[in-house]
């Protein structure tokens, strides 16, 4: 873990590049130095059917879903979370300064009770360092 998954509404591709959006947010979990390398996942999923709000043509939305597994502290997660909008924020400064745009991201954290992994990265990278 983390896994961040992006949802995004299709009207969007032109004007933002969806793999160098997932590449620059997984350098900045890696950087962050709160999780491992070899559990960072970045997705994107783009909606191709949607309704946003008045359903104007121009209405878009990107949204963040970060799951990440327990043992960081609220104000980790919260100042965390406040980065990574920030960054995306910047990379879609256009589409915010139009009255036609949603970012939003939300945290989870998984029950480690609950979540199973099989991961072979993990002892690839350790055996690199």
């Amino acid at each position: 873990m983390p896994h961040l998954v992006i949802q995004y509404s299709e009207n969007i591709e032109p004007r933002i590049d969806m793999k160098q959006l997932c590449d620059q947010l997984g350098d900045t979990i890696c950087a962050s130095d709160m999780f491992p390398k070899g559990g960072v996942r970045v997705r994107a999923y783009p909606a191709a059917a949607y309704s946003i709000a008045d359903q104007h043509p121009q209405n878009a939305f990107i949204d963040l879903v970060l799951r990440i597994g327990a043992g960081r502290t609220q104000d980790q997660k919260r100042n965390f979370g406040q980065a990574l909008i920030d960054q995306v924020s910047e990379i879609c400064q256009d589409l915010l300064a139009e009255p036609h745009f949603a970012l939003s991201l939300e945290i989870i954290e998984i029950d480690p009770d609950l979540s199973w992994k099989v991961n072979t990265i993990h002892p690839r990278l350790k055996s690199n360092s």
